[in-house]
């Protein structure tokens, strides 16, 4: 016996539901228990049905489709909302991942990719159509670069070079020996450092350091002599 995914179809188009039912009617494995053509309407259906997946479009009347996923996944936190839209737009799909979406397709994507979207997110799997799948990257890349950045933003390059050198275990005298400043200078800046990032011991540092990969902050492929 086939278990059938049950579905809720959400756009302001009727013309696009229609499409969407007679698509997924060919599969005995979906169930289309309901459709709505705004955000309200589909919080209803929901509550109304219990469907296993929504398929939302973004923009919808009045509360638009991203803010209606977050009502629904926060009120049915069993339910899984696809996100089907005309437009790779990367604001628009962080604030659908943020929404608690499950997946996020685009309309032009092919009736075999939409099947088995809609499978795997019944399954309990997240997805992005390949057409954005590159805009996350970037945009996660750039958000940790940024984050990196900030990191070290506080310190100037020269207590950079320092930390650097405290990573690999020197202590003062050595550091001092490396950079020709006086061990009482190295000390100061030692202390600057731990102050500008709120740390509290060398050992903290020098685990800070690592973390936010401070090799990448070090101008001159990390030479500072």
């Amino acid at each position: 016996m086939i278990t059938r995914l049950r579905i809720i179809l959400v756009d302001d188009h009727e013309i696009v539901r229609l499409g969407l039912r007679t698509l997924l009617a060919r599969y005995a494995q979906f169930e289309i228990v309901a459709e709505a053509s705004d955000a309200p309407e589909a919080l209803e259906m929901v509550a109304l049905h219990h469907p296993d997946v929504v398929v939302m479009d973004i923009r919808l009347p009045g509360k638009n489709g991203v803010e209606a996923t977050q009502e629904i996944t926060e009120l049915f936190p069993d339910v899984k909302v696809i996100m089907l839209t005309s437009y790779a737009d990367e604001d628009v799909l962080f604030d659908a991942i943020a929404a608690g979406a499950s997946g996020y397709v685009l309309k032009q994507i092919g009736s075999d990719d939409l099947v088995k979207a809609l499978e795997r997110v019944g399954r309990g799997e997240s997805l992005l159509d390949p057409a954005v799948t590159q805009k996350v990257f970037q945009r996660v890349r750039q958000s940790a670069r940024k984050a990196e950045d900030a990191a070290f933003g506080a310190l100037t390059d020269q207590e950079i070079h320092i930390l650097a050198l405290i990573t690999e275990g020197m202590t003062n005298k050595e550091i001092a020996g490396k950079v020709f400043l006086s061990e009482k200078t190295v000390r100061n800046y030692v202390s600057s450092i731990l102050a500008k990032l709120d740390l509290q011991s060398r050992a903290e540092a020098a685990a800070y350091a690592v973390r936010h990969h401070i090799s990448n902050h070090m101008p001159n492929g990390g030479v500072r002599e």
